[in-house]
Parts: C-alpha cells; sequence; structure tokens
C-alpha cells in the first residue's frame, strides 16, 4: 500500500507537471471507484488543475473549487501518462484528460475494486469522514508532548502506528523500519514506553519519512513508476543480516502482513512466535 512518502511524492510531481492546465474532459471506467455522484465528474472540464495535495494518505487533486479525493487503498497509483488509456484497459478506474492526448489515470493492479474517490467542493474536504477521523500528520511530526499523549494507549506499537486514526501516513512497510531505528520491539504496549523511548520514537517517524521522501526527490523523475524504488533497510528483509548488528533479521507472518525486527536489538533476543505455525496448529 502507498505510504505517506509516496503519496507525497506522487503529489509533488503531479503538481509540477500539471499544475496550470487545463482539464479537458473525464471518465470513470470503474465501476465502484466514484463513491459521490453530485456534483457530477463532468464539472471538472474546462477548469483549471491548481495543484496536488495530500492528507495522510489521500491524495486530494483540487480543480477550481472542487477536490477529488482519493484512496489509493493497496493497489492503486495515479499516473501521468502521455498517451490514453485504452478503454479496454482493465486497471483504469479513474481518466483525468488533458490536450495533447495527456492523461491522469488512476490506476489498480489486481482484481479487486477498492481504490475510491469523492469528488467534492474544496470547504468540505476537511469535513468528509475519510479526513475528518484521521489523527495528526505523521510528517512533519507532531510536537512530542502532543505525540507523547497519542502514543500512551495499552496497545502494540505496530497497530498502534498504523492506525490511522492516531496518526496519519504510516503503513506496514515503515511502521517496521520506525520501529528498528528506535530499537524497540513490535510488540512493546505504547502505555510502557518512558519518556527517552517516546522522544526516540518520535525522532524515528520524523527522520525515517523525511529520509524516504528526499530519497524519491532525488531517484524519481516525471513519469512516477508502477513500483516505488523504497529504501527500505529491514521490511520484508527477514532472513538476511541486521544492518546494523548483523544478526539475523527475523519476521512474524501474519494473514495480511508481516513485521519483521531485529531480534538482537528489538526483542531481547528473543525470536517471537511464527502466526503461521500458530494456526496450523489450532
Amino acid at each position: 500500500m502507498p505510504e505517506l512518502p509516496e503519496v507525497e511524492i506522487t503529489a509533488r510531481r503531479l503538481t509540477r507537471a500539471l499544475g496550470g492546465q487545463l482539464v479537458e474532459s473525464t471518465l470513470a471506467p470503474g465501476m465502484v471507484t466514484m463513491r459521490t455522484f453530485a456534483p457530477p465528474l463532468e464539472a471538472l472540464a474546462g477548469v483549471e488543475l491548481e495543484r496536488v495535495g495530500r492528507i495522510g494518505k489521500l491524495l486530494v487533486v483540487q480543480v477550481g473549487d472542487l477536490a477529488l479525493l482519493i484512496h489509493l487503498m493497496s493497489a492503486g497509483r495515479l499516473q501521468l501518462f502521455e498517451k490514453r488509456a485504452s478503454l479496454r484497459d482493465k486497471r483504469s478506474r479513474l481518466l483525468l484528460r488533458f490536450p495533447g492526448e495527456r492523461e491522469l489515470r488512476l490506476r489498480e493492479f489486481g482484481t479487486q475494486q477498492r481504490a475510491w474517490a469523492k469528488l467534492l467542493p474544496v470547504g468540505e474536504v476537511e469535513a468528509d469522514e475519510a479526513v475528518a477521523t484521521l489523527g495528526p500528520e505523521a510528517w512533519p511530526a507532531p510536537p512530542l508532548e502532543r505525540f507523547a499523549e497519542l502514543i500512551d494507549q495499552p496497545r502494540h506499537l505496530h497497530p498502534l502506528l498504523r492506525d490511522q486514526r492516531v496518526i496519519a501516513g504510516i503503513g506496514r512497510s515503515w511502521v517496521d523500519e520506525i520501529l528498528w531505528e528506535t530499537q524497540l520491539s513490535p510488540f512493546r504496549q505504547g502505555s510502557d514506553l518512558d519518556e527517552d523511548e517516546v522522544a526516540r520514537l518520535r525522532s524515528a517517524c520524523e527522520q525515517v519519512l523525511d529520509g524516504a521522501i528526499e530519497h524519491y526527490e532525488r531517484v524519481v523523475g516525471d513519469s512516477l513508476p508502477d513500483k516505488a524504488p523504497m529504501p527500505l533497510k529491514v521490511h520484508r528483509r527477514h532472513g538476511q543480516p541486521c544492518p546494523r548488528c548483523g544478526a539475523t533479521l527475523e519476521a512474524v507472518f501474519f494473514k495480511d502482513h508481516v513485521t519483521t525486527y531485529c531480534p538482537a536489538e528489538q526483542t531481547s533476543g528473543r525470536v517471537l512466535k511464527d502466526r503461521r505455525l500458530s494456526r496450523l496448529l489450532r
């Protein structure tokens, strides 16, 4: 799933490429992509695209007084193409067409149609449920006192940091990187952290996400790739040596994600139970 750094670089590149351009026409091949019907998508035709912004993991395409609020979900991508898609392209969900055959295309890989968009007046975006329920932005990180309040919960750090209602923008990939950087177990509870650990965690959130965005600024050109060149050090690198201490990275596998960690630095040498084996033994 695209997370804060990937969505941020998408917004920056699309603003640079399309800011000030007039939308020529629109189309929504995805049967369930649009979650709003008034105003109609056709209202964007003939209006200038001002910018593409980001709120948490959401993209906000501002066209005049209207905004397309887009959630890419796990397999969506918003990309600019120099030639228009065939109407038989099964990956296309939403199309904004510009003069000269250019096309801003919401695509989704896989068979499920989960990515969605809403067309709203700009002034109503903040009040939309998808936005109003978000916690503070993970980058830049909230002030330390506010961050400490958010983390002070009897919940494991891994799901706590991924909860968009607590802090917005972190997902399954970057939470592993943040916890590894902080040398904290993914299964420590937020309410058990002392002041120094909370400060280290906040600093790691800012540094890791900022480093990822800087990396993308260097390596991502005007054409956004299908798969971002993520500068990951530990996520999904189980079985490989820890980049810091050399111990073998381990992982806990769940139904829909994997948690990667360094046992030497994060769990006092303990290798945590593999949930796949636990399910087989039930």
